[in-house]
């Protein structure tokens, strides 16, 4: 297939394209540079690979949780393109929850295949999600596998997030919140990259998870995406936390 996948959930800009067998990749600053960044690298992406948007059969795009503002950015791009491609006829969305293309890179990366996956949620919290490998048992072209989550994810303290037993702590929350994350827990840095996308999007694709431009919404796990100025100088007002060695 032709795919184009890109997060935009993070601090960094994720672009991928697949054309058949072979792959193009763009990392960049993500922040407040995706606006303006995202399609013209897109374009330039698209045209390394010999493909234009009328060649492409479905457009990838992690769809949260993280940053409001990358996450919106990403689903309108997404369906923006979507509704435009192949001269106006369009073609299908895969909407990719991040927390799971945080595993998915742990399992690329660092061969884990029971990853507690955590993404900085500002704020003094994380997102969080238990994902486990389950490796394919035949069938379907391109499908290795598949990762199972729990129902709901997670929004909750650095504290409060619990990593059993031989199972690995993946995502960008342990930078933020060292000492305070799983702190006795196995740690590999991983992010939502737009090539986990696309080792995603086989299983996913298989399992009906495309939808019309139209249907792609962003994942939000909390309304609330900033502190008042109230809440801001109780903050400054608390003392920090003691540890006890």
């Amino acid at each position: 297939m032709n795919l184009l996948a890109f997060d935009t959930s993070t601090d960094t800009l994720s672009i991928a394209v697949q054309a058949g067998d072979a792959w193009w990749q763009h990392t960049g600053p993500g922040g407040a540079q995706t606006s303006a960044t995202l399609v013209p690298a897109i374009r330039t992406l698209l045209e390394q690979a010999g493909l234009s948007f009328a060649t492409l059969d479905a457009i990838v795009f992690g769809r949260g949780p993280g940053s409001f503002t990358g996450l919106r950015t990403a689903c309108a791009v997404a369906q923006g393109l979507a509704f435009g491609a192949r001269g106006g006829a369009g073609v299908p969305v895969l909407p990719v929850d991040t927390l799971l293309a945080v595993a998915e890179e742990a399992r690329h990366q660092h061969g884990c295949t029971q990853v507690v996956a955590a993404l900085d949620a500002r704020m003094d919290e994380v997102y969080v999600a238990h994902c486990e490998w389950q490796p394919a048992r035949g069938g379907m072209p391109g499908v290795v596998g598949h990762w199972r989550t729990d129902g709901d994810f997670g929004l909750c303290a650095p504290e409060a997030v619990q990593v059993p037993a031989g199972w690995t702590l993946a995502g960008n929350a342990g930078v933020a919140y060292a000492g305070r994350l799983a702190p006795g827990a196995l740690h590999a840095s991983a992010l939502p990259t737009a090539t986990a996308l696309l080792r995603l999007a086989p299983a996913l694709l298989a399992a009906g998870g495309a939808v019309p431009a139209r249907e792609a919404l962003p994942r939000y796990i909390r309304d609330k995406v900033a502190y008042t100025a109230a809440e801001r100088a109780a903050l400054r007002a608390t003392p920090p936390a003691q540890t006890t060695p």
